[in-house]
């Protein structure tokens, strides 16, 4: 199929305002009204690969939302679970941080659709409904902790295993190796900062000595009689685990330097 009957397939099946620029042999830049949600246009190549016509991104999809989000957390969780449905939805492969649609039985238009709807459900990570951000949050907690604390000392989702072995009072992360272990509260919503406090009070009656420790999502996001029940029984809070980054990995450090 000559580039002219392509391109014309192209502007039947998406829009008029598409247009092609040759690169090369056997490349061409595919120029289409579609953006990211900050005003970057999606970047799509048609090209020849192994004897074949395919589309790609050429890495530019993920290479543009780690501007926003480390590449670490793309490959975790909700964020993994938008980007793993997308490719699978439209039968896009991802090669090493390539996304790749090959073309069959000269169907052009339709891939280069089906592509373009690809990337930009895959950009819905960038900017996912306030619901969606609170399901990563403990994935990111998980990630901020495992960078900080080597995995011989950490044990997520702990619970004493005599006096609890069902694993009622749960504690996100306990940190050992030091006089006192370090209990650690990921906290998205109420129902955590209650479960939490009714965790602290029980470790106090079977005399567990610990040093707990919350750090919240969003503080300002939680009742304030949820909130001082909390603080009444918490040694030390942080407001937000991404604001607080700093603040939470200079403690931890002071906290290992008195082993």
């Amino acid at each position: 199929m000559v580039i002219e009957t392509i391109e014309h397939d192209f502007k039947k099946k998406i829009c008029e305002q598409l247009k092609l620029e040759p690169e090369g042999i056997d490349r061409y830049r595919i120029f289409t009204p579609f953006m990211f949600d900050d005003g970057d246009h999606l970047v799509i190549v048609l090209k020849r690969s192994d004897g074949q016509w395919i589309l790609s991104d050429e890495g530019h999809t993920y290479m543009h939302l780690t501007y926003s989000i480390p590449e670490k957390y793309l490959q975790r969780g909700g964020r993994q679970g938008i980007i793993t449905n997308a490719l699978s939805m439209f039968d896009v492969e991802d090669r090493d941080g390539e996304l790749r649609l090959g073309i069959h039985e000269d169907r052009y238009g339709d891939a280069l659709y089906s592509f373009i709807q690809a990337l930009v459900k895959i950009s819905d990570v960038s900017y996912l409904s306030r619901e969606w951000v609170r399901s990563t949050f403990m994935d990111d907690f998980r990630v901020f902790i495992e960078e900080r604390i080597p995995e011989n000392r950490r044990i997520f989702k702990w619970h004493d295993p005599e006096r609890d072995p069902e694993g009622k009072y749960i504690v996100d992360c306990r940190v050992n190796g030091l006089k006192r272990p370090l209990f650690i509260f990921a906290l998205q919503n109420d129902s955590h900062v209650r479960d939490a406090t009714i965790s602290i009070l029980k470790f106090e009656q079977w005399r567990i000595l610990s040093h707990p420790i919350g750090i919240f999502e969003n503080q300002i996001d939680i009742n304030r009689k949820v909130l001082a029940r909390f603080s009444d029984v918490c040694e030390k809070q942080f407001s937000s685990l991404i604001a607080n980054k700093p603040r939470i990995s200079d403690y931890l450090g002071r906290e290992f330097s008195e082993t």
